[in-house]
């Protein structure tokens, strides 16, 4: 059986990745937004933003723009950063996609220098 802290834990290991990206979604208020933002790491099942201005609820389902692609995602977990109006956000892919984010199989899953498949993925 398994503890509530191993069934927290994120499945498998993230790649750090600084990648612009558009959240839209709605924030803890109910109100609608659109909001520029970046990755800190990613991975096929999930990311975790920084620059974050919305509170966002847990639960909630947003929507993330990445080049030409649109990805929805549900919010995990929100941290208010010290000193900042700033956010960072845990979220969850509603729909698993190891292509997401434009990095090869190896960089989401830990296995090759995840920082140079970021920059070549960024160009």
């Amino acid at each position: 059986m398994k503890s509530s802290s191993e069934e927290n834990q994120r499945r498998g290991n993230r790649a750090k990745a600084v990648l612009p990206v558009k959240v839209k979604g709605k924030d803890s208020a109910g109100n609608a937004f659109e909001e520029l933002a970046h990755t800190l790491d990613v991975n096929a099942n999930g990311v975790r933003l920084g620059s974050v201005r919305r509170e966002l609820s847990t639960d909630e389902e947003i929507t993330l723009f990445y080049r030409q692609r649109k990805m929805q995602f549900r919010v995990v977990w929100v941290k208010k950063m010290k000193g900042s109006s700033e956010f960072q956000v845990g979220l969850k892919a509603v729909v698993q996609d190891v292509e997401a984010w434009g990095l090869s199989a190896a960089a989401l899953r830990g296995d090759a220098a995840p920082m140079a498949a970021a920059r070549a993925g960024v160009a």
